[in-house]
């Protein structure tokens, strides 16, 4: 009888720390899809806008200054600022967005809303033509 509870406490160990250890996967998993890839894919993003600043772009950096993009280096940028054209030399790390891109993927999103309503609307127009003509 002894031996048989030292084989059910046994048993029921290996079960629990089986059972623990799925538990603690199951955690990691859970917590990398809500917290460490969305950051990640973030983080690209960002990168990949810094990358792809052009002369001429309006940009805002971190510390929340305006201006525009005039001459572009490796690592460094030389911005304008405000009316009396100020130059200051900034690292890509501390641009914080680029207005020009936002505005032209604004524009791009709009103009491909537009064209596409209008496809619909000629669609709707033919159909009806149909159903009359026939």
């Amino acid at each position: 009888m002894y031996f048989n509870f030292l084989e059910q406490a046994a048993t029921n160990a290996a079960t629990s720390s089986r059972s623990m250890l799925i538990l603690l996967v199951g955690m990691f998993a859970v917590m990398y899809f809500v917290v460490m890839r969305p950051q990640k894919k973030r983080q690209k993003e960002e990168q990949e806008m810094r990358n792809a600043v052009e002369i001429g772009d309006d940009i805002t950096t971190i510390g929340g200054i305006c201006g525009r993009v005039v001459t572009v280096k490796e690592n460094n940028l030389i911005i304008e600022t405000g009316a009396d054209r100020n130059r200051m030399q900034i690292t890509r790390w501390a641009i914080q967005s680029n207005d020009s891109a936002n505005e032209r993927l604004a524009a791009e999103r709009a103009a491909a809303k537009e064209a596409a309503e209008k496809a619909k609307a000629e669609k709707k127009a033919a159909k009806s033509k149909k159903k009359n003509g026939d």
